[in-house]
């Protein structure tokens, strides 16, 4: 309950501080060069990565600023403050107006997918069950398979005590949460618990307490409760791509420390930073990173969490149909079972 107040808390406190600062843009003309010099300043006193992606801000608007033109159309103006964000490397980072959407997508564009859902069907087969988003079944060795496609699809204490209870004949289970951008934190909380026999420590957030690029809270810390019911007690493995971002890097950063589990795959994503939202003078929206998240030595996470052991779908399993991120979890909860008998 710790982080939901925190996170209620931060969410007060930026929101005051960026509803101000969308004050300032009332002296902002609703022009091609107000909105930019709107957008540069909304990010510029709200942004939380600056320092540590050594970004100079300044630069950035000097670069784009002299493109700015009187006469430009919207489209234009769009794109060139899009491309103006895209600066900053950040996949939380989105101008939205009635027309487009903004987006930098180069965190998982320059890398291997590590995910083939062709391939992923033959396991789920046409037998699995579905709760809460989550599709399940108990694979022909006893190891129990789940995908969860999506932290925005809520997942009930009910579905993962169900879930967690036919599995508990497994010799252990996967956790796929490859290709998952992200959604709700409180559903990374609800699962993680599962995995935990008591309060831990997980990680540290942060937040902006002035409009300088150094201006930062004191850590405040992120733990995971224990949940006080069915929990699960034998080996689990997540498998990760990095096309984990945002609820799902911060999933895989919890589950790092669960007494009985392992990171599987690929680095994540990214995405470590709160998003909010302000305005600018023409209506046109922008989403930023404004509250940094860290893990439990005080390290950023914004570029990704490296796996416990490194697998990448080989060419050779995919001929075959095999997913080699699939067969090394069911490999590692092979040999933790023999292990342990």
């Amino acid at each position: 309950m710790i982080f939901r107040k925190i996170k209620y808390v931060l969410l007060i406190f930026v929101s005051l501080s960026i509803f101000s600062g969308c004050g300032d843009n009332m002296s902002f003309n609703n022009d091609p060069r107000g909105n930019f010099d709107a957008l540069w300043k909304i990010i510029d006193e709200n942004y939380c990565f600056f320092e540590y992606k050594n970004i100079d801000w300044d630069a950035v608007y000097t670069k784009y600023g002299a493109r700015v033109k009187n006469d430009m159309g919207n489209y234009a103006l769009f794109n060139l403050m899009g491309e103006m964000l895209s600066e900053l490397k950040d996949g939380h980072v989105n101008l939205i107006a009635s027309h487009d959407i903004s987006r930098y997508w180069n965190w998982t564009e320059d890398f291997p997918s590590n995910f083939d859902p062709n391939i992923q069907k033959k396991y789920l087969g046409s037998d699995f069950s579905i709760a809460g988003g989550m599709y399940y079944k108990i694979l022909e060795d006893n190891v129990g398979y789940i995908y969860y496609g999506s932290f925005s699809n809520d997942i009930g204490d009910a579905n993962m005590s169900q879930i967690l209870s036919q599995m508990s004949v497994c010799k252990g289970i996967i956790i796929d949460v490859r290709n998952n951008g992200g959604g709700n934190l409180t559903n990374v909380e609800r699962i993680a618990s599962r995995f935990f026999n008591e309060k831990t420590l997980v990680g540290y957030i942060s937040h902006k307490i002035g409009k300088g690029h150094s201006a930062f809270s004191a850590f405040y810390p992120k733990y995971v409760n224990s949940y006080d019911k069915i929990r699960y007690q034998k080996p689990v493995v997540v498998l990760t791509n990095r096309s984990c971002y945002s609820a799902t890097n911060d999933f895989v950063n919890v589950m790092k420390h669960a007494p009985n589990a392992i990171i599987i795959g690929d680095k994540t994503g990214g995405g470590s930073g709160l998003p909010f939202s302000s305005e600018l003078p023409n209506g046109w929206s922008v989403r930023f990173s404004a509250s940094p998240m860290y893990n439990a030595n005080k390290e950023h996470i914004e570029f990704g969490i490296e796996p416990n052991i490194y697998v990448s779908m080989t060419e050779s399993d995919k001929s075959k149909g095999k997913d080699t991120i699939i067969e090394k979890a069911r490999e590692v909860i092979k040999a933790a079972d023999e292990y342990g008998s």
